[in-house]
């Protein structure tokens, strides 16, 4: 068992509130240059970006996890991160079907940049990403368990679509075991008592990315990147 510093909810320049200088690149890099073991990219209700990140973290000897931010009916942010690519690319073609269509406005709420590896811009999504997905917060989560990822109520003690803002509580019938919120010091949300807890940064800017000392960590098995990728979805899942 090792200890891993980590930062589980970054957006990139797809993310239309997230920053033009969020590469996926960048966030790689920025990551193992504080001090990150493992880092995820969620970008709002898709993926597009994650198999550059992926490819980015493992030049820079990162372990990269794919996920996305998801926006229930509901207004409620859900985290939902997957062990493979291939899996968390499956969930976005989902989720793709279940997206209210508006046209993004760039000059309103930023660029939405798809991007490789290398720091080039391979197209720019038209349609907004930010917005309410059709998909109920029962739904969105029943879908990530279907393409073998794990759902997480995400920055439960932030007012902006969080579960407690927007519900109330947590809903017993989720099922959820895990709880992301964006300070260790904050109190069990209502309905997530027991829980396991996670503290990321929801970063939408470079500065705001965790680095070695201000990371949360966890204690996993594992020495490849694959390996380490397994075993923190499990710990997720289990809640323990």
């Amino acid at each position: 068992m090792k200890t891993y510093r980590y930062d589980l909810h970054i957006h990139s320049c797809l993310s239309p509130c997230g920053d033009d200088e969020m590469t996926p690149a960048t966030i790689a890099g920025l990551a193992a240059l504080g001090g990150l073991d493992i880092a995820a990219l969620t970008d709002h209700n898709t993926c597009g970006n994650c198999a550059a990140f992926l490819r980015a973290c493992e030049a820079y000897g990162v372990v990269g996890i794919p996920g996305m931010e998801l926006t229930t009916a509901e207004d409620v942010h859900l985290l939902c991160l997957f062990s493979a690519l291939d899996d968390a690319l499956g969930f976005s073609d989902a989720v793709a079907a279940q997206r209210v269509r508006i046209a993004n406005r760039p000059d309103i709420f930023g660029h939405q940049y798809y991007m490789n590896e290398d720091d080039g811009i391979t197209g720019e999504e038209p349609d907004l990403l930010i917005n309410a997905t059709e998909l109920t917060l029962s739904d969105a989560a029943s879908l990530a368990r279907a393409f073998r990822g794990v759902p997480i109520p995400a920055h439960a003690d932030k007012v902006s679509n969080g579960i407690v803002t927007m519900l109330g509580s947590l809903p017993a019938d989720c099922g959820f075991k895990t709880v992301e919120y964006t300070t260790e010091y904050a109190p069990d949300a209502p309905g997530a008592e027991g829980l396991f807890r996670i503290c990321d940064s929801d970063a939408h800017y470079p500065q705001d990315i965790r680095d070695g000392e201000s990371a949360s960590f966890m204690r996993l098995p594992g020495e490849t990147a694959d390996e380490i990728r397994a075993a923190l979805l499990r710990r997720l899942e289990e809640g323990k």
